[in-house]
Order: C-alpha cells, then sequence, then structure tokens
C-alpha cells in the first residue's frame, strides 16, 4: 500500500506539475476581482476540515510500521509541506492565467488544463482526480479495517472479524466495511460530509481525551512517540481541534437526512457503540 500511494501520488501530481509549468511560462493575466456575495464561510471551513481528517489514521497500522517513533514525525512533516505545496501552487498559477476564480466549480481544474494546454492536459487531470480517489480509497481501506479487526481480537466484536488472508489482511473486515461504504453511496456529498465530521469527530475527541487521562494517569508508560509538553502540551494540542468540533455541531444542529436530523442519527450510530461495547463485556 505504500509502494502504491507514493506512485499514485507522482502520478496525480504530474498534470499540475505541468499546468502550474505552463501558466507560468506566459505572461501574467490579472483575473477579474470579484466581490463575494452570499458565501458559506463557515461551511467551507467545515470542508476544510473535512479534507484535512484522518492524520490520525495511521496509528492504527503502528505495528506494522518499522520505528514508528522515528516514522511518523517526519513522514507527517514532509506530507503537511508537501499538501501546502500543491495547493498553493496550482492555484498561485490558476490566478497567474487570469481565470476567473467566481466561475470555479467541480471539475474547473479540467476546465483549466484545457484552457492552459488543451484537450489532452484537460484529460490528464480527469486521470489524476480518478487516481487521487483509488489512493485515497486504498489507504483508508488499511487503516479503518483494522479497526474491527483488533476489536475482534480484544473480544469486543464477533471472533469472525478477526479473520486473515495469506497475506494477512483481515479479509472479512474489509469486506462488511466495503458493504457498509457502498449502502452510504446514496446519501450524497454534502450529507456524507456531515456525518462523517461529527463521527469521526466524536472519535477523535476521545483520543484527546485519552491523551490527557493517560498523560495524568500513565506518566511512565513507554511511548514509542510521545507529545511535548506535559499535561499542559496534551491539554492544548486537542483544545483548538476540539473548538472546530464544537463550531461543527452548531453548524449542522438544524442539517436532517431525509426525515432524520442529522445530528441525532450521528447520535444514534455514537450510542450504538457503548452498546456493543457493554454486550461483548457481558460475553466474556
Amino acid at each position: 500500500m505504500g509502494g502504491a500511494s507514493v506512485g499514485a501520488t507522482a502520478l496525480l501530481l504530474l498534470p499540475f506539475a505541468v499546468l502550474s509549468l505552463i501558466a507560468f511560462g506566459h505572461p501574467a493575466r490579472p483575473a477579474p476581482r470579484v466581490p463575494l456575495a452570499g458565501a458559506d464561510l463557515l461551511g467551507g471551513v467545515l470542508i476544510a476540515m473535512w479534507n484535512y481528517m484522518g492524520w490520525d489514521n495511521a496509528s492504527t497500522v503502528a505495528g506494522e510500521v518499522e520505528r514508528p517513533g522515528r516514522a511518523y514525525p517526519r513522514a507527517m512533516a514532509i506530507a503537511l509541506v508537501l499538501v501546502a505545496a500543491t495547493y498553493m501552487v496550482p492555484i498561485a498559477a490558476a490566478a497567474r492565467a487570469g481565470l476567473d476564480p467566481s466561475a470555479w466549480t467541480t471539475g474547473s481544474w479540467a476546465d483549466a488544463g484545457r484552457l492552459l494546454g488543451g484537450r489532452w492536459l484537460a484529460v490528464a487531470v480527469i486521470a489524476g482526480g480518478a487516481v487521487s480517489a483509488f489512493a485515497m480509497f486504498n489507504a483508508l481501506v488499511l487503516s479503518y479495517s483494522r479497526v474491527p479487526f483488533a476489536l475482534a481480537e480484544d473480544g469486543l466484536l464477533p471472533r469472525v472479524f478477526a479473520r486473515r488472508s495469506r497475506s494477512g489482511a483481515p479479509t472479512v473486515s474489509i469486506v462488511v466495511c466495503a458493504i457498509a461504504w457502498a449502502l452510504c453511496l446514496a446519501l450524497g456529498f454534502e450529507r456524507l460530509i456531515e456525518l462523517d465530521i461529527l463521527l469521526y469527530g466524536g472519535s477523535l475527541a476521545l483520543e484527546f481525551v485519552a491523551l490527557f487521562v493517560l498523560r495524568l494517569r500513565e506518566p511512565g508508560l513507554a511511548r514509542p512517540f510521545r507529545v511535548p509538553g506535559g499535561l499542559a502540551g496534551a491539554a492544548l494540542v486537542g483544545l483548538f481541534p476540539l473548538l472546530l468540533l464544537g463550531v461543527a455541531l452548531a453548524r449542522n444542529a438544524t442539517e436532517r437526512i431525509g426525515p432524520v436530523p442529522s445530528l441525532a442519527l450521528a447520535g444514534a450510530i455514537v450510542a450504538a457503540g457503548p452498546a456493543l461495547y457493554l454486550s461483548a463485556a457481558r460475553r466474556r
């Protein structure tokens, strides 16, 4: 999966590198200045949160990584710089080429490729998007399928989830996750973002709480990688993410998925967790 991700990253970035070189190789054309009207700034923040969530997913495969205490901080630092650059450089190139920002919608990168390099570059940008979706899904299957697998090994889910293939992949967990993901396709992009932020945000809040509690109760626990700063550092590292999650809750308070409020549906899914935990504990 690691090798495939590196190769996919190179493939998906290549069209944007070409687009940027073409744009910077021509004289600058000022883009029209269009005042924003009715902009949903908070909605944009939520989409940005959704785009940047998932950094902690790498922790679910820490047992399969050599020297995670050294590899993870380095990988995240490199990834952060790469993510920022791959957003800023193409956007700066599009602005230099004079593309109208008020006309940008889904698919506008393909339009930018067509205007700057012709049909071949537009097709390359679309292909890069497909490669990006495949690579992200591939990485998410790796990280998410390990969660039911680990729960099954701890006796919190049926043992069938702990079954592995000859290569070590948790096959039952992957198939069940795939069925659940397929059932979610009918919800639509915006509703999936709302649920993802609420559910993932809840699990992230538990991680920050666990960090603080373990720092308080188990200060001498062996850790491959330690957040610096003692108790204060453990509290501060989770403060701003938790504030953003609170904003997301307030923003989605009135949203609905069919006849059901989004918060109510997310709350029901979250409440199922303790119920399953107590049931599994009773069986053990």
